[in-house]
């Protein structure tokens, strides 16, 4: 008898709208909505730069919004310069920095340019 319950549970033979699909579809959701995100190991996504591709003899780089947000349009290729030095170890001049929009004029990230 246990052995065709969980047969009907794992496989989900219950016709639709009876009690035991209800009950089952609510454990799902409960378990979506209430079950913590440590369970998972679910970490937000660490801000990042990414090396777009380019033209030969330049190099751009894309920087996520939150990395340079704070900075005043004038530090930004100083902090840029920064951050890539700390992340390839090793010092790149950047030329200029250009925010990304998008349609709604809100800034996605920035674009570096920076010389060979």
């Amino acid at each position: 008898m246990k052995v065709f319950a969980m047969r009907r549970l794992i496989f989900w033979e219950f016709p639709r709208a009876s009690w035991q699909y209800d009950v089952v579809v609510a454990l799902i959701l409960a378990f979506i909505f209430l079950t913590p995100r440590t369970f998972f190991k679910d970490q937000p996504r660490p801000a990042s730069i990414v090396q777009m591709p380019s033209q030969p003899g330049a190099t751009v780089y894309w920087f996520e919004t939150s990395l340079l947000a704070g900075e005043p349009a004038a530090r930004r290729p100083a902090r840029a310069a920064e951050l890539l030095r700390k992340r390839l170890g090793k010092d790149i001049g950047v030329l200029q920095v250009e925010p990304i929009h998008d349609s709604e004029g809100e800034i996605r990230g920035y674009i570096a340019l920076t010389r060979p």
